[in-house]
């Protein structure tokens, strides 16, 4: 894809992008994520993995994660989400799973919503770090 498609992609269908982790506390039914999810965020397919992957999902759970997943924009793994992937890994020592997630976000010039602190590091992502506390 290039990147002129990306941007207009980002422009009509997404308005950031969401770390795993905000599916967990919003199943969870933690309030500061309530709003978020009702805007229009991607998320990397390796959010999808991470939640349906889930050890012991019953087929509830896993009914209930289709069902919340039908209403984003899922963005696949492609050479430049893998590029920027392979530059945040190496630069910031992240997990893969993190370095892809970050660099979806990237590759599309929007900011990653997270609660997870290990992605503060990332100084070429525009992040934004939830606090659970409130």
């Amino acid at each position: 894809m290039d990147w002129n498609i990306r941007k207009r992609l980002a422009a009509n269908e997404i308005d950031f992008f969401v770390d795993t982790n905000v599916f967990i506390y919003a199943f969870e039914g933690h309030r500061v994520v309530d709003g978020l999810l009702l805007c229009s965020p991607g998320i990397s397919v390796i959010s999808e993995i991470e939640l349906l992957g889930k050890k012991g999902i019953t087929k509830r759970e896993e009914s209930d994660i289709l069902d919340l997943l039908n209403g984003f924009k899922i963005i696949n793994l492609d050479d430049t989400i893998k590029e920027i992937a392979i530059f945040l890994k190496q630069k910031y020592k992240l997990k893969a799973s993190d370095a892809i997630i970050a660099a979806t976000a990237k590759s599309f010039n929007l900011p990653l919503v997270t609660a997870d602190n290990d992605f503060k590091k990332i100084k070429d992502v525009d992040i934004v770090i939830l606090d659970l506390n409130k």
